[in-house]
């Protein structure tokens, strides 16, 4: 692989212009990239045989690659479904063709906006989905992020509102059955969440949820809850046992209304959550899927546990868990649906030094933290996320497979990326999204009036 990179840019980068310099700096980094990826996926098989990987793609940060690049390293993990904060046109051009499928976002500051006003959700789709579809696969929309555990009660107010408006312009585009529309919770919706039967919605949030579950089970929606137990352990290091928040051996605990026992947090948490719906009446009706979950590799003094190797040994565990398919105690038979935040560290999360370190990869493509399985270097110190060049950079993928583990993830914060659709894409990009729309206006019959 080295020799081909070199190759290239040795026979390009003689020239005399910075351009083309440039040009075939970006040409070598993607041969690195392309082949790197083509040792790597094979001998993976994260998600064979069970349910696929979700990653979160959050952009808090002005230093991350290009969406290319970004786009190579989720494959190398074959996670096939990626969970944005917005509806980033660059990104969504960038994937056209991959297979994945995106959960984009509709951010907090436009939520009063389509409650107020249907047609401004018809503009959103007209604007952030149609181009993309069907060349990039879009399967869900969240409204907002956490906002019912937020202290805006106009926002309260506007979210099941808005989340009906977008889905009448969906519908109006022929898109229902493509794309669902839902929002994501924090665990701070229960009132408590141990023992999970036990576990109900906070009183003041119940005139807002139980209609909101009632809309999820009518458009066949999942409910999206963002669930951490690494707070749990930052907050009691000493009465909250590492290896259960780990996925790994323990005692477990059990519950004693259901007699089941857990041995991970996670699932309990989860559980709480179904616990919850049920008790809402809308239990079966309604998928859980875990929308955040991880582990930072770094924190201040006072955040307990927040190390490379517990990282590793989180989302490593928790891979090994997705992949074999694997429910809750109280749903053994259905597949989890789990997105690790998230790909990249950003380092314009405000916070605790944690909220800038769950990302899977340094922003110049290198890991957090390894993790046992290697790949060769696809190098790269990139600078901006408008530009595609590079630098020398070093290290390897490094993704989860065998008792090492993986990497990776992080908490919501309400923050999301500033729109790209201002940002240039590359004019074959445009000709491709162009083409993508008209072949769903042709499909569909609708939509731009």
């Amino acid at each position: 692989m080295a020799t081909i990179s070199n190759v290239v840019t040795n026979t390009y980068c003689a020239s005399p212009t910075p351009l083309l310099r440039r040009r075939a700096t970006a040409m070598a980094l993607r041969v690195q990239l392309v082949l790197a990826v083509a040792v790597v996926v094979p001998a993976l098989g994260v998600a064979a045989g069970g349910a696929t990987l979700g990653v979160n793609y959050g952009q808090v940060a002005d230093n991350l690659p290009p969406p290319q690049a970004a786009a190579m390293l989720l494959r190398s993990l074959n996670a096939t479904k990626v969970k944005l904060y917005d509806a980033d046109a660059r990104v969504l051009s960038a994937f056209a063709g991959s297979g994945a499928d995106f959960t984009v976002g509709l951010p907090d500051r436009l939520v009063p906006r389509l409650a107020a006003d249907p047609s401004a959700a018809a503009a959103w789709v007209r604007a952030n989905i149609l181009p993309h579809i069907p060349a990039t696969s879009i399967t869900a929309v969240t409204v907002g992020n956490e906002v019912l555990t937020g202290n805006d009660s106009a926002m309260l107010r506007s979210l099941l509102p808005a989340m009906q408006s977008l889905h009448a312009a969906l519908a109006a585009c022929n898109l229902t059955s493509r794309v669902v529309v839902t929002t994501a919770h924090s665990l701070a919706v229960l009132s408590s969440s141990f023992p999970p039967s036990s576990a109900a919605f906070r009183r003041e949030l119940l005139p807002y949820m139980a209609p909101l579950l009632a809309f999820l089970a009518k458009t066949g929606s999942p409910f999206l809850i963002n669930a951490y137990p690494y707070f749990a352990y930052k907050g009691d290091p000493e009465h909250v046992d590492l290896n259960y928040v780990l996925f790994e051996a323990n005692a477990g605990v059990g519950d004693p209304a259901t007699g089941l026992r857990y041995d991970n947090m996670l699932h309990a948490q989860v559980d709480a959550v179904r616990a919850a719906i049920c008790r809402a009446n809308y239990g079966k009706a309604v998928e859980i899927r875990v929308s955040e979950t991880g582990w930072p590799s770094r924190g201040d003094d006072d955040e307990a546990g927040a190390t490379p190797e517990n990282a590793a040994r989180y989302n490593g565990n928790l891979m090994r868990l997705v992949a074999q398919g694997k429910g809750t105690p109280a749903a053994p038979g259905e597949a989890l649906q789990v997105y690790v935040f998230a790909l990249f560290n950003e380092d314009m999360k405000p916070g605790p030094a944690s909220e800038r370190h769950y990302g899977l990869f340094k922003p110049d493509g290198t890991p957090a933290y390894d993790v046992g399985v290697k790949a060769p270097t696809i190098g790269g110190s990139w600078k901006g996320r408008a530009n595609g060049t590079s630098g020398g950079g070093a290290g390897g993928l490094v993704v989860a497979e065998g008792p090492g583990g993986a990497d990776g993830a992080g908490q919501g914060t309400g923050f999301y990326t500033v729109s790209a659709a201002a940002h240039k894409v590359k004019r074959w990009r445009c000709w491709e999204s162009l083409f993508a729309t008209v072949v769903l206006v042709m499909s569909s019959g609708l939509c731009w009036s």
